[in-house]
């Protein structure tokens, strides 16, 4: 009974309590817009949320409708660009296709495509991809989507990639023009997964080398590797070629997996540490089926983050041989971190060091990324492209498994270096590549000629016919007539590198990318000085001093025979 009579003594002091509570946050309230009204930035700048609270001020006081994702998209990128050149942000329309880079798919109808005069023309279609599979055919140009006109101004390559991308199984129309026909054919194609290969070519240099050429590190580049491994493996390979020029990276753990694949058990690949990260060490397990096979890895200047981490771990534990250029030094490791609204930021959070314990980062200024864009630019005024002697190390020495020395401090150099080849270099040269006449050219005369094309299915009988359609001169006509004047003598001094420019860019629009890669290797040096390693027997490195002493022992030996 007196449990009750409180409970009902509680229930009629309740109202009171609500209001009194509801009086005291009017009064506390009414205090502070009094005592802080037109100066809000006192609260804010008393607390480490000024910038959230900036944005809610902007939003509700500005004097116009503010677009606050907007805003967003610009600070945020300002504040990243204070810490290093490697932390960004990622909006959330730039996000998909950022992520979709790296996983290695994504869903879409399957097909390669430029945009030339305000219109889609179809360069490749996937093989057994969706596109494929509907009857579209390289060269279809693309009029109209779902229905509707998709010509003229309207034409990017971020819309196109809106209205062909998309949700896995749902349907689009597509109307094509064919060559030779001005009759329109519509396609309804179901979208599906549409793999994105991070291994570009796979083929035998000659009848002992294989060769891989590895354009990132995705999450399914390892998966791609053991396929071509096996691939050959069918042509009876002993030696490799792991061609990473041009590689600007991708996932740590995929490089780790690849490295593990060629080390002997408990070698040390790589390891990280930041500030909030305590070291980790990432080892070899011993399971890898090609821990004895004579190795070759290709870098240069473009090779950067992942392919630094397998470059290093091969190099530093004496596996193998690393031919070409001073690669890009990227040794920051990102951790990416996704906002609610879809956009991320790649945020540095720890260096990442070779197993002799090298940081091959470059060096920068926090804040000021001038210096460190402009770092390949003086590498090439330098000299340093073109000469071994011009590189310039700022790091200290170190020594690999055997006690080779290393260098630290700004990216991996190569035990063989391989100048660039600027053989027939001329302005003429320089300005058809950069104006972009070469690839037009290129695929004007694919879609010109492509029933005769279609003959051929090899990239060396294409190669072969290739190079007897004069090619060059019709080139320099055809630019010419689109404001790149005709100039002989350069014409001339440059005939080699614009046939081999033009000719790739054909091989590719007609082949693919694997027969592309094929074609620019051949004569190319860096793979050249690749072959030779082997058939010199000299793709392990060797003990410092242990050259000197075979030579030694081998003039002794000679002179016992004597």
């Amino acid at each position: 009974m007196q449990t009750t009579m409180n409970q009902k003594k509680s229930n009629r002091f309740t109202p009171l309590l609500m209001a009194l509570c509801i009086i005291i946050g009017i009064i506390i309230g009414t205090f502070y817009a009094n005592h802080f009204s037109g100066n809000r930035l006192n609260i804010i700048n008393s607390g480490s949320n000024r910038l959230s609270n900036l944005l809610h001020i902007i939003s509700d006081q500005y004097v116009d409708e503010v677009n606050i994702d907007s805003l967003v998209d610009v600070a945020i990128p300002q504040i990243l660009s204070e810490l290093d050149p490697h932390s960004v942000y990622i909006n959330s329309k730039q996000a998909q296709t950022a992520t979709d880079d790296l996983k290695g798919s994504f869903s879409g109808i399957g097909v390669e495509f430029v945009i030339r005069q305000d219109t889609i023309h179809i360069q490749g279609v996937i093989k057994n991809g969706p596109a494929e599979k509907a009857g579209v055919l390289a060269g279809d140009k693309i009029v109209s989507v779902d229905g509707k006109p998709f010509v003229g101004k309207i034409v990017t390559q971020e819309e196109a990639m809106h209205r062909l991308k998309g949700p896995k199984d749902t349907k689009v129309k597509i109307g094509v023009v064919r060559y030779g026909s001005k009759k329109v054919h519509t396609f309804t194609i179901t979208r599906g997964d549409i793999p994105q290969k991070s291994i570009a070519a796979t083929y035998m240099l000659d009848d002992k080398t294989g060769y891989i050429r590895v354009k990132k590190f995705s999450e399914t580049t390892y998966a791609e590797l053991l396929i071509s491994l096996a691939k050959l493996s069918q042509s009876g390979f002993t030696n490799l070629v792991i061609d990473l020029r041009d590689n600007t990276g991708g996932y740590l753990e995929t490089a780790v997996q690849m490295a593990n694949e060629f080390l002997p058990k408990n070698r040390l690949i790589v390891y990280t540490q930041g500030r909030k990260q305590p070291r980790q060490e990432f080892l070899s397990d011993g399971r890898g089926s090609y821990k004895d096979i004579p190795l070759v890895v290709l870098i240069n200047e473009g090779s950067a983050s992942s392919s630094e981490i397998f470059a290093g771990a091969i190099q530093d534990n004496d596996r193998g041989t690393i031919i070409g250029r001073r690669s890009f030094g990227k040794g920051l490791v990102q951790k990416q971190m996704e906002f609610p609204d879809g956009s991320i930021i790649r945020l540095t959070t720890a260096r990442y060091y070779t197993p002799s314990g090298r940081c091959i980062q470059k060096p920068y200024t926090m804040g000021d990324e001038s210096f460190y864009a402009q770092d390949l630019v003086d590498r090439y005024q330098h000299g340093e492209y073109f000469s071994q002697d011009s590189i310039k190390h700022t790091g200290p020495a170190y020594h690999t498994h055997i006690g080779r020395v290393v260098y630290g401090g700004g990216g991996i150099t190569p035990d063989i270096f391989v100048a660039e080849d600027t053989l027939g270099m001329t302005s003429y040269y320089k300005e058809a590549s950069m104006s972009g006449l070469i690839l037009q050219y290129a695929f004007t005369y694919t879609d010109d000629n492509r029933p005769k094309l279609n003959t051929y299915k090899e990239m060396m009988e294409m190669a072969s016919y290739l190079a007897k359609q004069n090619l060059v001169d019709k080139f320099a006509t055809y630019a010419d007539k689109h404001g790149l004047k005709r100039r002989n003598l350069m014409i001339k001094k440059s005939h080699k590198l614009l046939e081999r420019y033009i000719n790739s860019r054909i091989i590719y629009n007609m082949l693919d990318e694997s027969a592309w890669n094929e074609y620019i290797n051949l004569g190319d040096p860096t793979i050249e000085a690749a072959l030779k390693v082997f058939r010199n027997n000299a793709a392990f490195p060797k003990k410092p001093g242990a050259t000197h002493q075979a030579a030694s022992a081998k003039k002794v030996k000679g002179r016992v025979r004597k």
